[in-house]
């Protein structure tokens, strides 16, 4: 990354963000700075536009001038050190992390520079500092029981700003503050810093401490983990080698791109040709210990700005059967019987934060799975789950 280093202080920690002396700072880095004084969660250059930031869910763009084709690989070119510019020019894109300094303080972004239409763009996605608590993100108490296995998987899905990473955040933090444990993450980029309390952290960024994911999990089963954080599942190999890793005593964390907890076991099906689906779903029935699908949404309240809206289904034995036994129709059932274990659908989600009046009737009728589902909850109607067994 051109321009800052991660150099380890004579304490052995890691400081994060030091720019190299003798390194011209980046003329991008202004944008960036614009950025955190808006707070805005997202950044995005186009040929053509000013800089456009997302704040609140909203696309608002900067008062400046629109940016050229020159002065855009101007911007972004150094942004990429060799690695990266090798991707680039081979994927017509690449993800990285970086580090903008504002007001003494190291600010972490994710970024994707890609190709559209043969022109150079970006989108930078800001890091939060620090990591919020379940209370602090609004996500329900049963969270906290789901950082207690000892071994399994479990998945995060949604989409791209989902609020996905933030929760893992969440959750591998509140282990960091309760138990003593060797936490391992490998991350294609690193996303939050985590600060060591009871736990020993070691976080590895693909590229910069490792070559690829599956060097770095031969690795990961020499260097004694109890949990481990995988990053995204986009493929065959990532998954089995996340999958191995659970079922050989290791409590494994990831996301997937799935619109909702039933959905994900055909979204991980689509992974495997249809010989292996069977031996597929075994191994998910007794390693998978819960799904949460999220969705954030914006609020109608000054703070919080946005909210996650959850679906948890807990691999509980009706969820096991029914994955086993090919009835993924019948699980959204099972997660309405399962509201005494703490899972949820969508709807259940929605209604809390209706009903706390932090977001509008519109908006969750609009992102609603069953409209007419969630309209009888609001008026103290349960639709109860039918026809599991």
């Amino acid at each position: 990354m051109a321009g800052t280093t991660h150099s380890a202080s004579p304490g052995g920690k890691t400081q994060v963000g030091a720019v190299r002396p003798g390194i011209r700072e980046l003329e991008v880095n202004k944008i960036f700075r614009q950025m955190i004084r808006h707070n805005g969660s997202d950044l995005h250059l186009q040929v053509g536009r000013p800089p456009i930031l997302r704040i609140r869910g909203t696309l608002r763009e900067l008062n400046m001038e629109p940016i050229s084709e020159e002065k855009m690989v101007e911007l972004l070119r150094p942004m990429m050190d060799d690695r990266n510019w090798g991707i680039f020019n081979e994927n017509g894109g690449c993800d990285f992390s970086h580090v903008v300094e504002h007001e003494g303080e190291p600010w972490r972004f994710r970024v994707n520079l890609f190709l559209q239409l043969g022109k150079w763009g970006m989108v930078a996605r800001k890091i939060e500092r620090f990591i919020p608590d379940f209370e602090g993100l609004h996500l329900p108490p049963v969270m906290e029981e789901l950082c207690k296995y000892d071994q399994g998987m479990i998945l995060l899905a949604g989409v791209t700003g989902s609020g996905k990473s933030t929760t893992i955040a969440s959750m591998l933090n509140w282990i960091n503050r309760n138990y003593r444990k060797h936490i391992l993450t490998i991350e294609d980029p690193i996303e939050f810093v985590y600060t060591p309390v009871k736990c020993l952290i070691n976080q590895r960024e693909i590229g910069m401490d490792v070559k690829n994911f599956h060097i770095a999990m031969a690795h990961a089963v020499r260097e004694d983990p109890d949990i481990m954080l995988v990053g995204e599942m986009r493929d065959r190999e990532t998954f089995e080698t996340a999958i191995h890793a659970a079922e050989t005593g290791h409590l494994v964390f990831g996301t997937i791109h799935a619109s909702n907890a039933p959905s994900t076991i055909g979204r991980i099906l689509d992974l495997f040709p249809q010989d292996m689906h069977k031996a597929i779903r075994s191994s998910l029935a007794f390693n998978m210990r819960a799904i949460v699908a999220q969705k954030l949404l914006p609020t109608i309240v000054d703070n919080p700005k946005r909210v996650p809206i959850v679906e948890i289904m807990r691999f509980n034995p009706t969820v096991r059967k029914l994955v086993l036994e090919e009835q993924d129709e019948k699980l959204q059932a099972a997660i309405r019987l399962g509201r005494e274990e703490g899972m949820q659908l969508f709807n259940d989600s929605l209604k809390y934060f209706l009903d706390k009046e932090f977001i509008s009737r519109e908006t969750a009728f609009a992102v609603s799975p069953n409209v007419e589902e969630l309209k009888m909850a609001l008026k103290g109607i349960d639709v109860k789950g039918a026809g599991i067994l």
